[in-house]
């Protein structure tokens, strides 16, 4: 398939900045398109973890507060995937780091079921809420212990210890 075949979505999801710069510069009002789920080019960038268009569609002015239509955001969909230099750069834009969608998540939800630890750490270090619990009542801390993820155990663990260490 030749690549101007392609819609800006699945440009963005592939990491071809190049190609997605050119979509925008014919019309810019592609950097806020929803797909058929209401999914951006930015939310694909996010959920395959291409950093280089999620950073470039954001200097362009892409809104990383949209939601799809069962209520995936950027962050989630980056914090499902692990992709930890895409969560920094969205939490830099001012998103809701608690957003709750369809299936009953949060992105700290997701990174915990991932396993992703990283992710884990940058949300809770930006002040994500771990006593949100999933639609099948688990918080981050029970879910973390139900799944064997020790790792981001330790983390949940060490940002509680944190959270009761006096201020100097």
């Amino acid at each position: 398939m030749l690549l101007s075949a392609l819609s800006i979505h699945q440009l963005a999801a592939q990491g071809d900045v190049s190609q997605v710069a050119a979509h925008l510069s014919k019309d810019s009002t592609l950097l806020s398109q929803q797909d058929e789920r209401g999914f951006t080019p930015l939310m694909w960038a996010a959920a395959f973890g291409e950093i280089a268009v999620v950073n470039f569609l954001l200097d362009q002015g892409a809104d990383p507060r949209t939601v799809a239509l069962e209520w995936e955001s950027a962050l989630t969909l980056a914090s499902s995937g692990g992709f930890v230099h895409i969560v920094k750069s969205l939490l830099k834009h001012g998103v809701d780091i608690n957003t709750y969608d369809w299936n009953g998540g949060t992105p700290l939800l997701y990174a915990v079921r991932g396993n992703h630890s990283e992710c884990v750490k940058a949300l809770l270090e930006n002040g994500a809420d771990m006593t949100i619990e999933s639609d099948t009542g688990y918080t981050p801390m029970a879910l973390a212990v139900a799944l064997g993820h020790k790792r981001v155990q330790k983390e949940l663990e060490n940002h509680i210890l944190q959270l009761y260490k006096p201020k100097e």
